[in-house]
């Protein structure tokens, strides 16, 4: 619903007619936006809805954007769709705004407040039961303090009831979540909390000692399964954190705002929160991600200019 709504709330509120194409998986659901709408009074013909099979979903797709009443396109969904979205796109010169995957980083300094980046990992990380674009994936921390901080982390994780995370999308995604847990732990990975799951109520998982050989190095897991990586310094924490082909949000934890910042400034990512999850977004804000996360930006002017044309 939210991700809906924000699709076409700033195109709407500049003056443009929609349409919405439902995700495959929940359409009713996207389908109760419209009806609000349409009670709310919008004429009929500003908001379009359609929805498909997911095998008519490419042709479906390709038919949207490839139409001349359409000007704009704006698509949040995975990388490798989000690639053919923006082949298509290229190809009936059209613009786009792409919101794709993550790997978002959390760094943990040598000087932050441990309890404070504990909780703020623990909700980037297994909201939703990790199925959002923004979720921590990688957090990093400081050697120095690592023993102390990964204790807690895995406390808060374990005391986790699978309830609160809620259910994971559908046993693809705990086949591929228990794919990178076992690649993970036959390399020397730890398993620290949770663990293979055979049901879509999956447990909060966190994995230390996770190394550049592990697939959950690389991949993103859309899923509660995280990994902890340890660094030795701050030079080494960036690093590691710009080492991915995403770059959507990332966070750092330190007690120096100062130091934070401006260590922020060279973390490849279209987003970067001080002492605050990564897992976060207000309206009046611009939202996007640089690299295969995609490119093009929601809210506050930046997302004005997005849904009009400069004369």
């Amino acid at each position: 619903l939210i991700l809906a709504t924000r699709a076409i709330a700033t195109p709407l509120a500049c003056g443009n007619t929609v349409i919405l194409k439902g995700a495959e998986l929940s359409p009713a659901t996207q389908g109760l936006i419209i009806d609000a709408l349409a009670a709310a009074g919008f004429p009929a013909g500003v908001v379009n809805y359609l929805t498909c099979a997911p095998a008519d979903a490419p042709a479906l797709v390709e038919l949207l954007i490839a139409h001349p009443a359409v000007r704009r396109i704006n698509f949040t969904g995975s990388t490798p769709v989000g690639r053919i979205i923006a082949r298509t796109c290229g190809e009936h010169l059209k613009p786009a705004v792409l919101e794709l995957g993550g790997k978002a980083p959390l760094l943990v300094l040598y000087d932050a407040d441990l309890e404070q980046a504990a909780a703020g990992a623990i909700f980037g990380a297994f909201a939703n039961a990790g199925q959002i674009c923004m979720s921590t994936e990688r957090i990093i921390v400081d050697a120095t303090v690592a023993e102390a901080f990964v204790a807690q982390l895995a406390r808060r994780a374990a005391a986790l009831p699978a309830s609160l995370l809620g259910p994971v999308v559908d046993m693809k995604t705990v086949t591929r979540c228990n794919a990178l847990i076992e690649d993970a732990l036959a390399k020397g990975a730890r398993l620290l909390a949770g663990g293979l799951s055979d049901s879509t109520q999956m447990r909060a998982t966190l994995l230390d000692g996770v190394t550049r050989e592990m697939r959950i190095w690389h991949e993103e897991s859309f899923g509660p399964v995280k990994s902890i990586i340890r660094v030795k310094d701050e030079a080494e924490a960036l690093a590691v954190a710009n080492e991915s082909e995403y770059g959507l949000s990332s966070a750092i934890y330190s007690r120096d705002s100062a130091r934070a910042w401006n260590l922020a400034q060279n973390l490849q990512t279209g987003i970067c929160h001080i002492n605050g999850p990564t897992v976060h977004d207000e309206a009046q804000m611009p939202f996007g991600g640089c690299k295969s996360s995609g490119y093009g930006r929601f809210g506050g002017r930046a997302g004005i200019a997005e849904f009009t044309e400069l004369r």
